[in-house]
């Protein structure tokens, strides 16, 4: 299952297989950033939006020579496909909340645990 917020849209990939992207297709590649989730599903969104992350925001601001701030990939191979989706969801509801557009960000009971794990690991 994909869903599509606004700014994401949906691409399919080298194998066939459908992921969620930032839909500014117009998008510069250094204005994106690519998660990759434990099943090797690539999420490409914002970087704006991934900095609401401040592990994301440490790997790609620190001093040094990280191979996420090269490739622009980062990869998660502790985070399921389902919780990435969610995670990044959250990242653009996060900079419209920010904004002063106040909504629920709903989250299923059944992802909670989950969630709130990898949250704790990525400080959002």
């Amino acid at each position: 299952m994909v869903c599509v917020l606004p700014g994401l849209g949906r691409e399919k990939g080298k194998e066939g297989e459908e992921r969620v992207v930032a839909s500014a297709g117009k998008m510069r590649k250094e204005d994106t950033l690519k998660l990759i989730s434990a099943e090797g599903f690539e999420f490409v969104v914002d970087r704006k939006a991934a900095m609401v992350s401040q592990t994301i925001r440490n790997m790609l601001t620190s001093p040094g020579s990280f191979s996420e701030t090269e490739h622009g990939e980062v990869t998660f191979p502790e985070i399921s496909t389902t919780i990435l989706e969610k995670i990044c969801q959250y990242f653009y509801w996060s900079l419209q909340y920010a904004s002063g557009k106040e909504t629920e960000f709903h989250i299923e009971p059944e992802l909670t645990l989950e969630l709130m794990m990898a949250a704790n690991y990525l400080h959002t």
